[in-house]
């Protein structure tokens, strides 16, 4: 369903210079000190199959967040392809990513991502509203996913009105409501307590046994990327260190920065 394809990402002002010294072997620190330049992503590759959790995992400055910012083009690679359907979406103009945003990927974001001045009903279907659905169709979809998610009775309440867990609620519901076959889902439970943390997993993972659409969802926690995902890649400095199934990295990780993550739990998995 997606495929990344030799993606860097250089923020700054001299990338061509900061990728030709990377490719010369230089550090990132050392493309900082001479041009000014952050690597945030640095050549990376990796498939994301249809149908599949996927989890990105890393420390804070890993790259997971900007890398997947490139899987709706809300940031563009310095170089690299991406293909989403076997589309390189890179080649979109402004209409085709209008359309390609409104009907193929939706994004759950940590802090919420909620429009304080819409109720909960119509924070949920705003993606129908903007993609130009029925008046009808909007409110009946709104509703349903409202309800899958456990909000029924609060479709006339504000945000504010709202604690975390709901309000990210409220977001899952907003990407469920647009049927789009990609959910990206950025540090979507970071900011919850432990308790609904772990009450939203579980809803995601029910919800995904009949629903299978292709999900990636960013996190830096390893309980959360064990527990959700199907495939799991690390990274560190932008670049992939290890992908592969929860009990590949547990029991065979690829150095000493997947083994120091992956340690404290390989007793207990």
């Amino acid at each position: 369903m997606i495929e990344v394809r030799n993606v860097s990402k250089v923020f700054g002002a001299k990338p061509e210079r900061a990728l030709a010294m990377r490719r010369d072997g230089a550090s990132k620190d050392e493309v900082l000190a001479a041009t000014g330049c952050v690597i945030g992503v640095d050549d990376l590759s990796l498939t994301v199959s249809q149908g599949e959790i996927f989890v990105v995992m890393g420390l804070s400055g890993s790259g997971k967040s900007t890398l997947v910012r490139h899987l709706n083009r809300l940031i563009d690679p310095t170089s690299g392809q991406v293909l989403v359907a076997g589309e390189d979406i890179l080649g979109y103009g402004r209409r085709a990513l209008r359309e390609f945003r409104r009907h193929s990927v939706s994004m759950v974001f940590q802090s919420f991502g909620l429009l304080p001045h819409r109720t909960v009903l119509e924070n949920v279907a705003y993606g129908l509203q903007v993609r130009g659905e029925s008046r009808q169709q909007c409110a009946e979809r709104a509703a349903h996913w409202v309800q899958v998610v456990g909000l029924q009775g609060y479709e006339r309440s504000w945000p504010h009105q709202l604690s975390g867990g709901m309000r990210q609620r409220v977001g899952l519901a907003r990407a469920l409501a647009a049927d789009t076959p990609v959910i990206l889902m950025d540090e979507a439970f970071s900011a919850l307590d432990p308790l609904i943390r772990a009450d939203m997993q579980d809803q995601l993972l029910a919800l995904q046994q009949n629903l299978r659409k292709t999900i990636v969802f960013i996190t830096h926690d390893l309980d959360e990327a064990i527990r959700l995902g199907n495939r799991i890649a690390i990274l560190r400095d932008g670049r992939l260190i290890q992908v592969g199934a929860p009990a590949d990295i547990l029991h065979h990780p690829a150095d000493d920065y997947v083994n120091r993550f992956v340690q404290r739990r390989v007793a207990t998995y």
